[in-house]
């Protein structure tokens, strides 16, 4: 009895190996997968110009002083909405109490305003003006490129960065001595400058004084179009025989 049961158990191992034989040859073979990246980036001009004027006024009466600031404030935006393709906006109103020792607290109320446009000239000269007649000042100024622009050169080069993913592609195939290649998981991601944010304004101490023209140079942005992602390799033909 004992010799037939450790019998029966040997063929039961030996069967189960031999299946675990055939699961592993007939398991497939892993597909090679290489990850490649590429990308594609055009240097544009800047065509459009932000710029933030701020309206101050301290006074021992936070309401005169918020009167003074609002009309003010109030003035500017209705000559700036006269400008050709000109967004104007307002933001960071502020009111604060400043005490100092030894002299009478005050309120400081401040207001800023953004105006964007295509127009550097006309925007430039209207801040001068401004800082001028109505005594605002320039606080910050930057450049950057509108949504129209930064659409058409992402579709520009889009397909320069798809072109340059599959040349890539390709010779890692050819260098792994694969028969082929297809693509599987790809992304396509875009990027630049960012959004525009206020840079001082250098001239702006100066500009208080006498109302010239803001100097202005807009230089350029970089746009980018990345592609990353895998290749499916297949694999090497046989030798024939």
């Amino acid at each position: 009895m004992k010799r037939h049961a450790i019998a029966a158990l040997l063929c039961i191992a030996v069967a189960a190996a031999s299946g675990t034989l055939r699961a592993e040859e007939g398991a497939p073979t892993p597909v090679p997968v290489v990850t490649v990246s590429a990308s594609s980036t055009a240097t544009v001009p800047n065509d459009r110009l932000h710029a933030w004027l701020r309206a101050e006024a301290d006074n021992p009466s936070a309401a005169a002083a918020a009167a003074d600031v609002n009309a003010r404030v109030a003035r500017v935006l209705a000559k700036l909405k006269s400008l050709p393709d000109a967004q104007v906006s307002t933001s960071g109103y502020t009111t604060q109490q400043i005490v100092e020792k030894g002299k009478p607290a005050r309120w400081r109320v401040v207001q800023t305003i953004k105006v964007e446009g295509g127009d550097f000239a006309a925007i430039g000269e209207a801040a001068a003006r401004l800082q001028a007649e109505d005594g605002v000042a320039l606080s910050g100024i930057s450049f950057g490129i509108s949504d129209e622009l930064r659409r058409r050169t992402h579709d520009a080069i889009t397909q320069q960065a798809i072109a340059a993913w599959r040349a890539r592609a390709q010779a890692a195939a050819q260098g792994f001595g694969a028969a082929g290649w297809r693509p599987g998981r790809v992304a396509v991601q875009t990027a630049d400058g960012g959004r525009p944010y206020p840079m001082m304004a250098r001239a702006e101490m100066q500009m208080a004084a006498a109302p010239a023209p803001v100097p202005l140079e807009a230089g350029s942005t970089d746009v980018t179009v990345s592609v990353s992602g895998e290749a499916i390799l297949d694999p090497a033909r046989p030798a024939a025989r």
